[in-house]
């Protein structure tokens, strides 16, 4: 069952999902340390709090960075687990068409994803705190089915965007992200994607509160820094 390289992968994806992006770009730029302010969390939607938005997104580009690189990095490491390399040519009008190569165990990287971002939720570099997940499973879904990742960003954004609420476009996204795998991709792949979205459900259990009682702050896509 490749036990030893699933072990890898899941070492792989936390490792890098613990890159606390959010402090260290809050030490390069000289603000205030995001487990301090706010939320405390160290995502983008935080960052975005101090009122310096090219730091909150480029926060944001790297916690997603650390999904894509979490699953790329299984493909490149373990092709012989993610991907059918012996692909089959057909002849049409005595030509051959393009070799299909196409993904036939997409889970692993689903669970590089995973992974990345539980290690971005539970940072091993922070005492095992962190941020909400969301950017960096939403790389990682875009690197191991582009379709879905994207799937998930239009429906992030559909929602902030009429709403003005971060959480709820998070919530939304989470919640039907598993369904466009299972649709999109497979089962088991899905199921893994539901149990990342799970996590990362609760870890908004303070914004859904917030939410119900109508006190959940809303963003600004006005102008800024």
């Amino acid at each position: 069952m490749h036990a030893m390289e699933v072990i890898q992968i899941l070492v792989i994806g936390y490792a890098l999902g613990g890159i606390p992006f959010g402090v260290l770009l809050a030490k390069l730029f000289g603000l205030p340390d995001p487990r301090y302010i706010g939320s405390g969390n160290i995502g983008a939607t935080n960052m975005l709090r101090m009122g310096n938005k090219k730091v909150a997104l480029l926060t944001l580009l790297l916690d997603m960075g650390k999904g894509v690189a979490a699953v790329l990095l299984t493909n490149y490491l373990f092709p012989f687990l993610v991907r059918d390399l012996t692909a089959t040519c057909q002849s049409v009008g005595g030509g051959l068409i393009p070799c299909a190569y196409t993904i036939a165990n997409p889970h692993y990287g689903a669970l590089a994803a995973l992974l990345a971002a539980v290690g971005h939720m539970y940072s091993p570099w922070l005492k095992f705190k962190g941020g909400k997940g969301v950017a960096t499973l939403c790389g990682g879904a875009l690197a191991f089915s582009w379709p879905v990742g994207m799937a998930a960003l239009l429906l992030w954004g559909i929602v902030v965007f009429t709403t003005r609420y971060v959480s709820l476009g998070s919530l939304v996204a989470l919640t039907l992200a598993p369904f466009i795998v299972w649709l999109r991709v497979d089962g088991a792949s899905a199921i893994i994607l539901a149990i990342a979205a799970g996590i990362a459900i609760w870890k908004h259990r303070e914004n859904i509160a917030r939410l119900r009682r109508g006190f959940e702050p809303k963003v600004s896509l006005g102008k800024g820094k």
